[in-house]
């Protein structure tokens, strides 16, 4: 599955339950993306979500059922620091 990054914009500040990450979950496991993880901007009006998917189109279609934005979806690849140390 391909790496995409979502760029999340939220009108208010962002409140996440027990119960609103489940049912997200259980969207994105019905549709088969996967969320890793997410960053939250200080203001919390915005975030940043990693995702593993076949496609962006699959994203898109997760969160519009989820009813949360996904203003920006872009494929990316992993970089780490280790992988360009010389030997």
């Amino acid at each position: 599955m391909a790496l995409f990054l979502i760029e999340r914009n939220w009108a208010e500040k962002l409140e996440i339950t027990p119960d609103s990450a489940a049912a997200v979950k259980e969207i994105n496991d019905d549709i088969g993306v996967r969320w890793l993880y997410s960053f939250l901007t200080g203001d919390k009006k915005k975030t940043y979500c990693l995702y593993e998917a076949i496609s962006a189109d699959a994203i898109r279609e997760a969160a519009e059922r989820a009813n949360i934005p996904a203003d920006v979806i872009v494929e990316v690849d992993k970089l780490k620091p280790e992988m360009f140390a010389a030997s």
